[in-house]
């Protein structure tokens, strides 16, 4: 009997994922969840297992191709055991690229057909109206090889060749004066039109009447190509600084007393093989401060905005495949220790390659930390569809004002500035002041539980 393997679920917001290596061949035998293809997604990588023992009878999709989630990728015929014998870096036959059917194309949030920056790009140097290709990609998204193909078709020829036709007068009228000349086309300002009065400028194009310079290649120069994270990243931060609004908002913190907290306590989560960093400190009051003002716990909607009602914090961590940021869920019913537990996790395994997507899903708000060769403070870019982020700066000794029997005098304290990126869509200035205060004064007091 042939059993159908699909893409499953890879994560609460993962609609699709690409199909990175087949780890198998047609005519292969299988054991029951024995990894059959690794899969990319904009979270992080998968493996999806044989659900039945047998022999792989039909892969169905190609290395690189985009799929959506439930879709039937490779077909094994259980119980078959005279197959092929698995072979470690044995060749994978990959399936040829088969059509997709014409369908309707889908239109995006903004008006215009779907499509990346990079094909808006491309059909804008090939002079090529987007709204008048068909899709081929994944729910009808334009993809680069259509635009191409539209740039060389018959379309684009007739086009190119057809002159406008001739425009007949009465012959008792004296022909009008010659209009004047009509303005250079500008593609950018036809895909405004098309979106319905907005697109963001093109990366790599220009926006308007400003054009990216070309690169022109001089010795010494290296480039680098983007890898797949990158270019999920870059997508992300586009995306981000377009969608949202930003605003940045700083608060200076006296870690005085949460650093002698920290020292007092230090030895002890070691000997748990724990380590009680600062960050972990950040979290709690974080989380503290979102369920008292769960405004900045929130995500928009096209046309109104959720207050989340659990916390999940994303903290950010570096992996081999760049920055990433896995989530600590329900942050709020944590303490310290239940903090540092959880942060300690994802980290490790972030650092070695085994963060899983739902590690990465379903953030409510983010904690980032430049490490400790940060610098003063700097505002980061918001994590989506969050509307807060809370970027750590560096940790320095200054000199303070404190009171003491009643009188000022001056001290030397650890101080941090704490850097608050918002969306003002639907925080306000006060809001957002208030939640940063808030955080500040957890951390100054050090209201923590061992």
């Amino acid at each position: 009997m042939l059993v159908d393997v699909t893409l499953p679920q890879l994560g609460e917001s993962v609609s699709e994922g690409t199909i990175s290596k087949w780890l198998v061949r047609e005519g292969e035998t299988v054991a029951k969840d024995q990894a059959l293809v690794s899969i990319a997604t904009d979270k992080a990588d998968s493996e999806v297992p044989s659900p039945v023992s047998g022999r792989v009878a039909k892969l169905l999709a190609r290395e690189g191709q985009v799929v959506a989630v439930k879709t039937v990728i490779a077909q094994v015929e259980e119980g078959v055991t005279g197959g092929l014998s698995a072979s470690p870096g044995a060749p994978v036959s990959i399936p040829p690229k088969t059509p997709v059917a014409p369908s309707a194309n889908v239109r995006s949030t903004v008006g215009g057909p779907l499509a990346t920056p990079t094909v808006r790009k491309t059909a804008l140097e090939n002079d090529v109206d987007l709204s008048l290709v068909q899709g081929t990609g994944d729910r009808g998204r334009v993809t680069k090889d259509d635009v191409m193909r539209a740039a060389t078709g018959p379309i684009a020829k007739e086009r190119n060749s057809t002159p406008p036709p001739a425009i007949e007068r009465p012959a008792s009228r004296p022909p009008p004066a010659p209009a004047p000349a009509p303005p250079v086309p500008n593609r950018l300002a036809d895909l405004i039109n098309e979106a319905g009065g907005f697109v963001p400028p093109i990366p790599g194009a220009g926006f308007g009447a400003f054009k990216v310079p070309p690169y022109r290649p001089r010795e010494g120069d290296k480039v680098v190509p983007f890898t797949r994270r990158r270019r999920i990243t870059a997508d992300h931060m586009t995306y981000s600084k377009f969608a949202s609004p930003h605003v940045v908002t700083v608060a200076e913190v006296d870690l005085h007393r949460a650093s002698r907290f920290r020292d007092a306590s230090k030895e002890r989560y070691k000997a748990d093989g724990m380590s009680l960093t600062m960050l972990a400190f950040v979290v709690v009051a974080t989380a503290r401060a979102l369920r008292e003002n769960p405004q900045l716990n929130a995500r928009v909607l096209d046309d109104a905005y959720v207050v989340l009602h659990d916390v999940n914090i994303g903290v950010a961590v570096d992996s081999p495949d760049g920055l990433v940021a896995p989530v600590v869920r329900r942050a709020d019913e944590l303490g310290i220790r239940g903090i540092v537990r959880a942060v300690d996790d994802v980290a490790k395994r972030a650092k070695a390659g085994k963060i899983t997507i739902d590690d990465l899903s379903g953030a409510t708000f983010s904690v980032t930390n430049p490490g400790i060769k940060g610098n003063l403070f700097g505002g980061a870019i918001i994590n989506q569809p969050n509307v807060g982020i809370i970027r750590m700066g560096e940790i320095q000794k200054r000199p303070v004002v404190v009171e003491e029997d009643g009188e000022d005098r001056l001290a030397i304290h650890p101080v941090m500035y704490l850097a608050l990126s918002y969306d003002h869509r639907i925080v306000d200035g006060v809001a957002a002041n208030g939640f940063l205060w808030r955080v500040t004064e957890i951390l100054e007091k050090a209201d923590f539980e061992v």
